[in-house]
């Protein structure tokens, strides 16, 4: 079995180096032009340079994304912009579009290229043609089993195969989304999606013309079908289709995978990846040191139901929309849909610390007394709020965050290192 690499996003400079902190063996980044995440990603061509430069010097990787589908406008500047991106000699460029790929090649020839979900990777021959292509590693699609895994390992040893193993999912194929721009005109393959899986509606069928004022009856009529409205554009009708399990234009829940890396490992796969970068610090923090903690443990040969549990109950004190293990175990028609688009929500992040003198940026109001959990890169700490001081030394019972940028200095039992977490259960 080769080594596990936690792969942990980063949509700052900021964060890459809060995920490299927490464990991550690896982090990818990317420009907002050419990235998925186009609307959260806050990334200057100076700034790549300093995130690779960072991961080189603590031994680590950094991958840089072109996973857009390009349009033939943006292949000018793109070009432009990737051999640029190549001349600091990023660990790999994450890319769906053959295009891409192609261009990659011809400018970079030297830099490994590793195939993103959004290609939606799922069989043997799919991965013999893409090695013919020169490609280094696969992250596979979303939809496949366990054991589909395993077979595509078995049949093509010398490829590196990665996964998402935790957050957010697309509900469309491979995160191939079209609804963003039919509903709102932004393109989610261009990276600037307004997820309008996890918006409000209602639902209708033909039968249901007379329920609402609202709604184009005559349009209702021209269908025998059903139809979702969202909330805030009544009378706007959009069809869908229902089958045996449901309609599927609902938003997902997060996917978990930390119970199985055993298994995962054992199929093949050599990246783990998290999602996530628009996420927090708190976010990056937590499910890179978590997931950290289980291959630690598995090194040691030590992966216990009760570690297992430990790590589960860390993971639920981040927001999350219930959890899944997605199309794995071959079970998502089970219920991967979940019914409440709002996070759930039992501990809160309330800071981060920015010296290692107690000084903190404000996240969520912090009151004297308040029972409080640290978060540090290498252990969990117990504490109170013994007092809270604001920049000028004077003593407050309690602070929220208030402007941007808001800072005090608490005193606890002990100070804390720099990027420790602060969070309180609701």
């Amino acid at each position: 079995m080769k080594k596990p690499e936690l792969i942990l996003p980063g949509g700052d400079l900021e964060r890459v180096k809060i995920a490299f902190q927490y464990g991550a063996d690896a982090v990818y980044v990317g420009l907002n032009e050419y990235s998925l995440r186009k609307a959260e990603v806050r990334f200057e061509l100076s700034e790549v340079k300093e995130a690779i430069d960072h991961a080189h010097s603590l031994n680590k990787r950094l991958f840089v994304t072109f996973n857009i589908f390009a349009h033939n406008e943006h292949l000018k500047r793109l070009e432009s912009d990737m051999k640029k991106v190549a001349s600091f000699y990023p660990d790999a460029f994450i890319i769906a579009d053959p295009g891409i790929v192609a261009l990659a090649q011809k400018i970079a020839p030297n830099i490994p290229i590793h195939l993103s979900t959004q290609a939606n990777t799922l069989n043997i021959e799919s991965v013999k043609f893409w090695k013919k292509q020169g490609i280094k590693r696969i992250v596979l699609a979303r939809e496949l089993t366990l054991d589909e895994i395993k077979n595509i390992h078995t049949a093509a040893p010398e490829m590196e195969l990665e996964i998402f193993v935790h957050g957010a999912m697309c509900i469309s194929y491979s995160g191939r989304c079209l609804l963003s721009r039919y509903m709102t005109g932004r393109e989610a393959n261009l990276g600037d999606c307004a997820q309008p899986c996890r918006w409000n509606y209602r639902v209708y069928s033909s039968s249901d013309r007379e329920k609402s004022s609202d709604v184009n009856s005559s349009h209702i009529r021209s269908h025998n079908n059903f139809f979702l409205e969202e909330r805030m554009r009544p009378g706007e009708l959009y069809p869908i289709e229902e089958n045996e399990n449901g309609t599927s234009v609902m938003g997902s829940k997060d996917l978990r995978l930390i119970r199985y890396l055993p298994e995962i490992l054992e199929a093949g796969v050599t990246g783990l990846k998290i999602e996530g970068r628009n996420k927090s610090e708190y976010y990056l923090a937590s499910t890179a040191s978590t997931y950290r903690r289980a291959l630690d443990l598995l090194k040691s040969s030590r992966y216990t139901e009760k570690d297992k549990k430990i790590l589960e109950a860390e993971l639920e004190k981040l927001n999350f929309r219930d959890y899944t293990t997605g199309f794995l175990f071959d079970d998502a028609k089970l219920g991967e849909v979940t019914e409440n688009r709002r996070y759930k929500k039992t501990w809160e992040y309330i800071g981060i610390f920015t010296d290692n003198k107690n000084e903190i940026l404000v996240k969520n109001k912090i009151m004297t007394d308040d029972k409080v959990e640290v978060l540090s890169p290498h252990n969990i700490y117990q504490d109170i709020i013994i007092d809270i001081y604001d920049l000028t030394n004077n003593k407050m019972e309690e602070i929220n965050p208030g402007a941007k940028e808001q800072k005090a200095i608490i005193k606890l039992s002990k100070n804390y290192s720099v990027n420790s977490i602060l969070r309180k259960k609701l």
